[in-house]
């Protein structure tokens, strides 16, 4: 039976009647497609609302139910539009809105809808649901908030900076909803990692910005991480001691009588770096009853200078009478 069907379709293909059977079905399909979309259906679909012409102080707070449940009559062609692409209805809150309640009220009926021309001829608006919607608004509010830069970094050797990578700008203009904004205590940028770096480092970066921004508007998306990368050496000085609040009556001695401090500065700045930049004190308050030390502490070191280490924690004291 089968290879008699075998025969047959082979048989018909090359007679040339399959090619007139295919065209006929083709037209048969076009021409009842073009019957039905050419009838008339009613049908209701969600509309999206499209806002306009809100004032420049006020911002619209977002919520789900801001949309229509709309029954529109029309043929089938016209309906192909709103299968294609998400519908919408605009709203001019400068008209169309009252406000009541701390928010914007919408309550015009489909016929307003239909007279305003929000649809094509030939379609019908019959009804919309809910017949008013409500639009919760806030006042805008303008805060500078500040960056922070999210960076892992390292030198090639001998190389360092005296500067922690500073975005610019260092803080960015946010305007929104009063109740959003107050909120916003710092923004960071993308996590960046900076490898082996010996030369001056500018590199753009993007904020990581909220992901549910709620109408916020930020003056920038990215900041640029700066910092000036030099030749760095170690230097050592022996710096004297100065022993503060020895009770009148005492003599006090102590030895060492000055310290060892190491630092790290550029090689631009190591010839101006001397000892008088440093100051080592001891506080003679701090030593308890069984003490017989003083704990040495760097109180002034120069600016221009990193890493700054004292070599000994200790200085031995004896009380002369």
């Amino acid at each position: 039976m089968i290879q008699k069907l075998k025969r047959e379709l082979i048989k018909t293909i090359k007679s040339g009647r399959l090619n007139v059977f295919a065209v006929f079905l083709i037209s048969s399909f076009v021409i009842l497609i073009f019957t039905k979309l050419s009838k008339t259906y009613t049908n209701t679909i969600t509309f999206q609302i499209e806002k306009t012409g809100i004032p420049e102080d006020k911002i619209i707070l977002n919520d789900t139910t801001h949309q229509l449940q709309v029954t529109l009559k029309t043929h089938g062609f016209k309906w192909f539009k709103y299968y294609m692409s998400t519908p919408k209805i605009a709203i001019d809150f400068s008209k169309d809105v009252y406000v009541a309640k701390g928010a914007y009220i919408f309550t015009k009926s489909a016929a307003y809808l239909n007279k305003k021309k929000q649809f094509q001829n030939q379609i019908t608006l019959l009804s919309t649901s809910p017949d008013t919607l409500f639009f919760r608004y806030d006042t805008n509010l303008v805060k500078r908030i500040p960056v922070a830069a999210q960076t892992t970094i390292s030198f090639t050797p001998g190389y360092n900076t005296y500067d922690t990578l500073k975005p610019t700008p260092d803080s960015v203009t946010v305007i929104g909803p009063h109740e959003v904004v107050s909120k916003l205590e710092m923004l960071k940028t993308e996590p960046v990692t900076f490898k082996d770096i010996k030369s001056p480092i500018h590199r753009t970066v993007r904020l990581i910005l909220p992901e549910n921004d709620q109408g916020l508007k930020f003056s920038v998306a990215q900041v640029t991480l700066n910092a000036h990368v030099e030749k760095f050496t170690e230097g050592n000085v022996k710096i004297p001691i100065t022993v503060r609040h020895v009770p009148e009556g005492v003599t006090l001695n102590y030895f060492p009588k000055q310290l060892s401090v190491s630092y790290y500065t550029s090689l631009n700045n190591f010839k101006a770096i001397t000892p008088k930049d440093f100051e080592i004190e001891c506080d003679f308050k701090k030593v308890s009853q069984t003490q017989s030390f003083l704990a040495p502490e760097l109180v002034a070191v120069p600016e221009k200078v990193k890493h700054v280490k004292l070599h000994q924690k200790q200085v031995e004291f004896i009380i002369l009478k």
